[in-house]
């Protein structure tokens, strides 16, 4: 065990956000969304496997052996917290371990936008944060929950798989729930915190129809609902979640939506000139026109709508990236990379903005002009 251990305690210090082991491969680890070697041999199978198993329980090594893979979190101590894949490939076993930071960061320290506390002190509906695989959606959700935590009373119930971050209770009481340990599925979970007089629910991820439909029940019967999705955009979320539903059950499915949403944050990470990682977000919020749009199905008009209510703090993902750039925070290199990826406007808005931009040094006349608090 303690080799593992070693290993892990090095990928904390050297902050590095994920730590990969595959057979045939030295450790890797990534570094400010890089891939960085680290100086060892590679690993072989049994090796692998007996590193692995160190850090399971019995029952998680059965399970493991019987699915192929497993999901857990790994607890050195308080400071040392990891969440962990373990998975099988054509070569043998392999696993990626997130470190879980100990400080839950305020959204104040995130540089988060003012909007974001406005929409926690909505007493009910939907708030999803969105985007790929350590893009911080889990810190994003965290730090909502703090500032929750830290100002209202209230009874917050976290469902999570496996949880990452522990909140220590405020003036708001807390129960964490882990899939697995402490319940059977998100569902399951989700159907019971219904009779547990929560004010708010966290659920980590939506992966199915069926959570998904209970979560949209919780939002509307007077819940405040918090979940993530892998999803990029803020539009595209809404079709995902309808998407999920049969086609006879897809027009209940967009009213119930249309109602109980209140705001989509999409966010993804970016390399800044200072070191680290900064967040781009888009944010959609609920308001008449979004919600008119989600009941008639015209996801293409959301962004024109989130373009025009800037003033209520909607931002698209291109104008956030943008004031990145204008304050001098990443780099356009950064920038064009990240506006290829975002699905919120044609490639050709892209490069014509990106354009603009390095040829317009006045802000006045810069399409970037209008900067968002981050």
């Amino acid at each position: 065990m303690q080799e593992i251990v070693d290993l892990l305690v090095f990928s904390q210090k050297s902050k590095a956000s994920d730590i990969f082991l595959s057979v045939g491969q030295p450790p890797i680890m990534r570094i400010n969304g890089d891939l960085v070697p680290h100086k060892a041999p590679p690993l072989g199978a049994d090796e692998l496997r007996q590193m692995l198993y160190s850090i399971m329980s019995d029952t998680q090594r059965s399970d493991y052996e019987r699915d192929l893979e497993i999901d857990f979190a790994f607890y050195l101590s308080k400071e040392f917290r990891f969440r962990s894949n373990c998975f099988t490939t054509m070569h043998g076993p392999a696993a990626v371990m997130r470190t879980i930071p100990n400080e839950i960061k305020s959204l104040d320290q995130l540089n988060a936008p003012e909007i974001f506390k406005k929409l926690a002190v909505v007493h009910k509906g939907m708030i999803l944060v969105t985007g790929p695989t350590g893009s911080g959606k889990s810190t994003t959700l965290a730090a909502i929950v703090d500032y929750i935590n830290t100002n209202f009373a209230k009874h917050i119930i976290t469902v999570e798989d496996p949880i990452e971050f522990v909140h220590t209770s405020k003036k708001s009481l807390i129960n964490h729930r882990e899939v697995g340990s402490s319940t059977k599925s998100f569902a399951r979970a989700l159907k019971s915190s219904l009779r547990e007089d929560p004010d708010v629910i966290l659920v980590g991820e939506l992966r199915d129809l069926e959570t998904i439909q209970l979560a949209l029940t919780a939002a509307e019967t007077g819940h405040l609902v918090l979940g993530t999705l892998h999803t990029s955009s803020a539009p595209k979320t809404v079709d995902r979640i309808i998407d999920v539903f049969p086609t006879d059950a897809k027009e209940m499915v967009r009213a119930m939506l249309s109602v109980s949403l209140e705001a989509v944050i999409s966010q993804t990470l970016l390399k800044s000139k200072s070191g680290g990682r900064v967040a781009a977000h888009e944010i959609m919020l609920g308001n008449d026109a979004i919600r008119n749009q989600i009941r008639k199905g015209q996801i293409p008009q959301m962004y024109s709508t989130m373009q025009m209510n800037k003033k209520l703090g909607m931002c698209t993902m291109h104008d956030s990236i943008s004031t990145l750039v204008e304050t001098g925070i990443i780099t356009e290199d950064v920038a064009r990379e990240a506006l290829q990826t975002s699905t919120s406007e044609s490639p050709e808005e892209h490069k014509e903005d990106m354009k603009q931009s390095s040829n317009n040094k006045d802000m006045k006349q810069s399409p970037y002009n209008k900067p968002n608090k981050f």
